[in-house]
């Protein structure tokens, strides 16, 4: 059986995605590049270890999170998205769409029983 590694992301919708980013610079210290922060990982030394999580946030009328009408969607990484996916569909789980390939990894999607699309991520590699 294949299982979820980690968590990759965290992404919510927002009225204002470049002012909210702002806030949480100036309250929490976080700065967003591009729409998104991404958290290195790192041993319980401070030493990085492989991975990282992002933030991201999108604009309330985002379409990325369809077909469910939730305002966020979480991201789980895993080590084969394929094998998982064939998993899913013969458990009946549904399945959201085609695997689409990155130079950062590949995605897949699935919808929870609560109309929740996870995103599911086979990291290219840990740097």
């Amino acid at each position: 059986m294949q299982k979820i590694t980690g968590i990759g992301g965290v992404f919510f919708k927002a009225r204002d995605p470049k002012q909210l980013m702002q806030w949480y610079n100036e309250h929490l210290g976080l700065q967003f590049e591009h729409g998104f922060i991404q958290f290195k990982w790192t041993d319980e030394q401070g030493v990085k270890a492989p991975g990282s999580t992002t933030l991201s946030i999108f604009k309330e009328d985002s379409a990325h999170f369809s077909p469910s009408e939730k305002p966020y969607m979480i991201n789980f990484r895993v080590t084969d998205l394929q094998a998982l996916l064939t998993e899913l569909r013969e458990k009946g789980v549904t399945v959201s769409g085609d695997i689409l390939d990155y130079d950062f990894g590949r995605f897949g999607w699935m919808i929870d029983p609560e109309g929740n699309k996870i995103e599911l991520w086979q990291p290219i590699d840990d740097e």
